[in-house]
Parts: C-alpha cells; sequence; structure tokens
C-alpha cells in the first residue's frame, strides 16, 4: 500500500491493526486517500480500520476531500500483492 509515516506489517504477517487512535482489533477496511495540496492524483497513501471505526475514519478523510476508496482488506491485498498495509494512529 501507498505509505504513511508509520511501520507497516507485510501481507503475510500478524494482525494487521485499525488506525483509529487507541484501537487493537483487527483492520477488515483499507481507506486510500490522498491530500491533493501534496500529493500527485495517482498517489494513494492509506489507512486501515475495524468495522467500528471505518465510517468515522471515512467521515474525517471525506470531509476534507482526502478519501478516494474504501475497500474490504482482503480484496486490496489481492489487487496490491507484495505491498505492505501502513498503520498510522489517527488524530
Amino acid at each position: 500500500m501507498a505509505g504513511v509515516n508509520a511501520p507497516a506489517n507485510k501481507a503475510d504477517d500478524a494482525q494487521v491493526i485499525c488506525s483509529a487512535r487507541g484501537c487493537r482489533a483487527d483492520a477488515l477496511w483499507v481507506l486510500a486517500w490522498n491530500n491533493p495540496k501534496l500529493h500527485t492524483p495517482e498517489r494513494r497513501k492509506t489507512w486501515v480500520a475495524c468495522e467500528e471505526h471505518r465510517e468515522h475514519l471515512s467521515q474525517f478523510l471525506g470531509m476534507r476531500g482526502f478519501l478516494k476508496d474504501v475497500v474490504p482488506l482482503d480484496e486490496w491485498r489481492a489487487a496490491h500483492p507484495g505491498e505492505e498495509e501502513q498503520q498510522r494512529r489517527t488524530p
């Protein structure tokens, strides 16, 4: 996945943890985004979310015009083999 400022897990490694601050749940969703003031249109940064935080994180990114796509983690992995999930704690 596109990078963010945080450690990464390889797709075959241990669980991927939700990016929401304080959450330790397994991530089920990938939120692909970019900041058009900083990134080229094709660049995608990612957050990962559990079911509970998917809507909140999507709204956070969407209100800023950053959210580009929300995809189940398994589908993202299938479409992006060999890439790493990035984890970042949100504000």
